[in-house]
Parts: C-alpha cells; sequence; structure tokens
C-alpha cells in the first residue's frame, strides 16, 4: 500500500486525487493533508479518509480543527504545508497546491527522499534547475501530473530519450480559441472560466484562455525531461484526446490518447510503473469521435505562449517573473479589476523591466517573486 501525502486537497486536483484514493482503498491510504480555508471540505475529508496530520491556512482555523479532532496533529501556514509535505510515513507527495508556494514544500519533500507527483507548475516553471538538481541529488523520481506531460512520460516508457527529436505538447486553446484578438474586448470572467473540455480550478482556466497555461508547460517540459526548447513545440488540438506526443528520429510519432479526464494522470503517477481500472473512467470511442483537428499555433494570437518560450530561452529569474506576474494579473482579472487582454499587457510590461539574475537561489527566487508581484499591483 503507498501512503500518500496530499497538497492542496481540497482543489480541483485534490479532489479528484482523493477519488482515485476512494476507488483503490487497498492500493492507496491518505496520510496528510494541506488544505486552504474550506473547513467544511476538510472535515468530510477528515471523517471519510482519517490522515493522521491536517494543515490549513490559517491559525484559528487549525485550532477550530484540533478541538473538534482531538486525534489529529494539526498544523497551519507555509510550516504546516512543509511538514505535510515531509510527513514520516508518505511514501508520495502529491503536490496540488496553486502558486509558488508549492516550491519550498516540494525542495523538502525530495529532501526526505519522498516520490514527487508534481501537478504543481509553478514549482518547476521557478525554480526547475533546483527541483531537478535536489531529485538528482537525493535520487527522487519526480513523476508528472499534468495530462500533457504524463502523456509524454507514457510514450517514453521503453524508448531511449537519446532518440527524441522533439516533444509535441497539444492546447485546447482554451475557452476563446475560435475568437479573434479584436473579438476578446470585454469579455466577461464568466466566459473565461467556460472552458469547452476540461474541468480546472479558476486560475488555471483562465490561463488556458490566454494560453499561459501552455507556456508554463512548455517551461516544466524543458525541465522534466531535460530538452532544449527548439526541441519542444505547440499544437493546437481543439478535441483534447490527443494529450501530447513525441517524435523520433525516424520520424515515429507516438502519442497518448484518451478522453479528458484528469483522474487518468494523477492515477497513473500514483501507479507508476503499473495501471489500475479507472473507477467510473469513460473508454474513448474514436469511432464516436470521428474526426480530430490539428493546426498550427498562432504566437501573435496567443502572446503569452510567446512570452513563455522567450523567458525560458532567457533563462535565470526571468520564468519566475513570468509566473509572478501572470498570477498577479490572472488574480486581478478574476477580481474584476483589470480586462482580459490587459494580463497580456500587464506581464509583458514588467518582463521588459526586469534585470536578468542567472543561476538564482531559492532566497533570490522568493524575493523576485515577491517584487514582481507589487510591481503588477503598482502598474493597476
Amino acid at each position: 500500500m503507498k501512503k500518500i501525502s496530499l497538497l492542496g486537497a481540497t482543489g480541483s486536483i485534490g479532489i479528484q486525487t482523493l477519488d482515485i484514493i476512494r476507488g483503490h482503498r487497498d492500493a492507496f491510504q491518505l496520510v496528510a493533508i494541506s488544505a486552504g480555508r474550506n473547513l467544511d471540505l476538510v472535515r468530510k475529508i477528515i471523517i471519510e479518509f482519517k490522515p493522521e496530520f491536517v494543515s490549513v491556512q490559517e491559525k484559528a482555523d487549525g485550532e477550530t480543527l484540533r478541538t473538534e479532532f482531538p486525534e489529529l496533529s494539526i498544523g497551519f501556514g507555509i510550516e504546516g504545508i512543509e511538514e505535510a509535505a515531509i510527513y514520516p510515513k508518505a511514501d508520495i507527495l502529491v503536490n496540488a497546491v496553486l502558486g509558488s508556494v508549492g516550491l519550498s514544500p516540494t525542495l523538502r519533500a525530495i529532501q526526505a527522499g519522498k516520490t514527487i507527483a508534481i501537478a504543481n507548475k509553478e514549482t518547476l516553471v521557478t525554480a526547475g534547475h533546483l527541483v531537478m538538481d535536489a531529485a538528482r541529488r537525493h535520487n527522487v523520481q519526480v513523476l508528472p501530473v499534468d495530462s500533457e506531460h504524463s502523456a509524454i512520460f507514457q510514450a517514453l516508457q521503453g524508448e531511449n530519450e537519446k532518440s527524441i527529436e522533439q516533444l509535441i505538447l497539444t492546447a485546447s486553446g482554451g475557452s476563446f480559441r475560435d475568437r479573434t484578438r479584436e473579438e476578446l474586448q470585454g469579455v466577461t470572467v464568466s466566459e473565461a472560466l467556460n472552458h469547452p473540455n476540461w474541468s480546472m480550478g479558476a486560475k488555471i482556466t483562465i490561463d488556458s484562455a490566454t494560453m499561459m497555461n501552455k507556456g508554463l508547460e512548455v517551461i516544466e517540459a524543458h525541465w522534466l525531461f531535460a530538452l532544449p526548447y527548439e526541441q519542444i513545440s505547440v499544437v493546437l488540438h481543439k478535441e483534447s484526446i490527443i494529450h501530447s506526443m513525441v517524435e523520433f528520429h525516424d520520424t515515429s510519432i507516438i502519442a497518448q490518447l484518451g478522453t479528458p479526464d484528469m483522474r487518468v494522470p494523477i492515477q497513473y503517477a500514483l501507479t507508476y510503473p503499473d495501471r489500475l481500472p479507472l473507477p467510473s473512467g469513460n473508454r474513448l470511442s474514436l469511432a464516436q469521435v470521428g474526426k480530430l483537428h490539428f493546426s498550427e499555433m498562432d504566437f501573435e494570437r496567443f502572446r503569452c505562449l510567446k512570452f513563455a518560450y522567450d523567458a525560458g530561452k532567457t533563462g535565470g529569474t526571468m520564468p519566475t517573473v513570468l509566473n509572478a506576474a501572470n498570477e498577479a494579473a490572472v488574480a486581478a482579472f478574476l477580481e474584476g479589476k483589470i480586462s482580459f487582454l490587459q494580463i497580456e499587457d500587464l506581464i509583458e510590461k514588467v518582463l521588459e523591466k526586469h534585470n536578468v539574475i542567472m543561476n538564482p537561489d531559492l532566497e533570490t527566487i522568493q524575493g523576485v517573486d515577491e517584487e514582481t508581484r507589487k510591481s503588477v499591483i503598482s502598474l493597476i
């Protein structure tokens, strides 16, 4: 039985991870979780899964839970997240928190020898060099949970990675894939959150609409698979049936297909190198799908994807700025403070102002992240 620590238990990926555990009680045990402020859901998780350690965002909420569940170990804040990440009984850390807060717990868990199932894009985007170097030094596996990276990881099983010609990430195009830039003027938050294929959290859904999500995934792929950006491409595929592909030197392309269901890559990360049946999973019928569509990415239409490629190639602290500026801008859009297209404008302005620091350590990354968020707020 694999014992799991789950960061971000009440978020979209966290809830779907719990569904996997629920469907395979004989294979997985939840021993530690972290969550935000959704105490009602935290209580339900405690009652159903009986974790031994629970961390929440606020100290007062932690004290409330301590009174209600005196048998539990309770933590709060970033210290609580880190304590959940390195919980001694856990074999696997599923990092499903949102934002750069996931970085330090991941590094701590690697140092503790935990297998990492990474669903937190920002960790690899902001500090991929630190994370992957630590993983190599501590002989720790970093397993992808994103559907695109899981697809590539699956396509590479049994293959010689020296034979890779390119990685091909597929992109649905998000909520506004069929609109021109002129038609994006004045779009609402509710329109942006209406993704045609996937059920995801608000921030990731907005990132999908701007194509920043795919840009972050390009940077992730660079670190996960140790390939230069020139060997990582993106193709628009609106059905989200092919989750990504690997092309090899002999022109063969291996793809991973399936219905759009995040539980598939989550479960594969938990069961790797084995597979288990997926509870209530929908099987893919290509006959019913009928047709699959593909088209080249337009970097003028999806400017955030271009920003990500440029930031990744520049390296150093530039990806940190990209990520922090995007998080701050998306939060402002969700709060109604800026328009949809202003997300791109703010990111571009902050990137242009930044003086890159190469090979940054953790403290430098955290400082640049904080300063970038302040810059976005001041621009707004």
